[in-house]
Formats: structure tokens, sequence, C-alpha cells
């Protein structure tokens, strides 16, 4: 789970995923990355690690989302790695269906229904969807969604072909999946509204941002490693 900036939501949301998996008898590790937040959020963090044994807290100076999940994703330890924001859009309860049909999937993912979000975001969502499906194969509506479940020994492999500050590597890992003929998997999930504080990607930032997805969609689509 990435941090940026969610001191106002981020111990609701790390309560109601400690209680999900918790509740569900899952061996888990939660390992959470601040990214050189500005307000409360690592102080937050470090105040929950102390009481929660499963609480893994890392952070550094702010680097961005992409680099950030990297890490998340390199350091994981468990057979499957989930990530998910912290932003508190994607619910904790669905994951359990995931969960449960596990052994079936490599790579399962959620699919957003966008109720409520932006249009901007969600015409980025569109732009990634059709990215993925022409530089690697059809299969995947949302595959820029952070509500993901991966078979770790699959995400080693595809770690190794994905730069190390890539921008949108959740993009690039569910072309891999495609590309790669893994078992897929995707389940409905309805996005909610932002609890609190706004989106470090906005105008401008945003559509700089989808641009160098785009590249790296493509650099990553053409090599064949």
């Amino acid at each position: 789970m990435p941090v940026y900036r969610e001191a106002q939501v981020l111990a609701a949301v790390l309560e109601t995923w400690s209680k999900t998996l918790g509740e569900a008898g899952i061996d888990y590790e939660l390992r959470v990355y601040d990214d050189g937040s500005p307000d409360e959020s690592l102080t937050i963090l470090r105040e929950r690690e102390a009481e929660d044994p499963r609480l893994v807290v890392a952070s550094h100076a702010n680097r961005g989302h992409g680099p950030t999940i990297l890490q998340g994703y390199r350091e994981a330890r468990g057979r499957f790695v989930f990530q998910v924001d912290s932003d508190g859009e994607l619910p904790a309860g669905p994951f359990l269906d995931l969960w449960r049909a596990r052994e079936d999937f490599d790579f399962a993912i959620a699919v957003r229904d966008h109720g409520e979000r932006a249009a901007v975001r969600r015409l980025v969502s569109v732009l990634a969807r059709w990215s993925v499906r022409l530089l690697f194969g059809p299969g995947l509506r949302d595959p820029n969604c952070p509500y993901r479940l991966m078979r770790r020994t699959w995400l080693g492999s595809a770690l190794a072909r994905i730069p190390e500050a890539a921008f949108a590597p959740n993009i690039l890992l569910a072309g891999l999946a495609v590309r790669d003929g893994v078992r897929l998997r995707e389940r409905a999930v309805r996005a909610g509204r932002r609890q609190a504080g706004t989106s470090s990607l906005g105008g401008a930032v945003l559509w700089r941002g989808a641009w160098r997805a785009f590249r790296e969609t493509l650099a990553v689509a053409w090599s064949r490693g």
C-alpha cells in the first residue's frame, strides 16, 4: 500500500483492511510505504506499526507512486501479492472473493465502475485499456486499477522486465500478464469518491503522466524480453 498525503483517511483505511484480513483468517503482512508525505501520514503509520505486529512501515523521500509500489512488489514475501491504494476509494470486502479463488488464477484485478470518479480520470482509464489492448492484446478492462492480486512466482519474472523508475508499472504488469498468457481474473468493484484530500495527479500533471505512461508501455511492449 503506497501512501502520500492521506493523513485524514489513513487510520480508517488501515483499520478496515486489518479487520478484513484478520477476520478472514489470512496469514498476511501489510507493507505500507510512505512516499515523503508532507502531512502527518508517517506519524500515523508509526503509531499503528507499534500496535500491530503485522504492519510493516517504510518511508523515503518523495519519488512518485510508480517507484513506491515497485519497491513494495520487490520486497513482498508472500506466495500472493496484493496491491491497493491508501485513499479508501476501493473497498476491502471484494478482496475476499479474489482470495477464495486465488488458486484459479495468476493475475486478478478489479474493474472499477467509476460511478463517482472524475470524468478526466475515467478517460485516462480508457486510454490505459486501449494502450494495453493494442500493444499487448485483449483481456483486461481496467489495467491500471490499483486493486490486484498476483501470484508471486509470475510477478517476480515480470518485475525483471519493468524499468526501475517506471511511472505507471501497474499498466506494464497488466500488459505483461496478457502477453505472457497467464490465467486472468477480473472482479467488478464499485469505486467510491475520495474521502478526503486531493490527488497528486491532476490537470497538466495528469496528462503529462499519461503521456509518459504510454511511452513506457510502448517501450516494454516492443521489448521481447
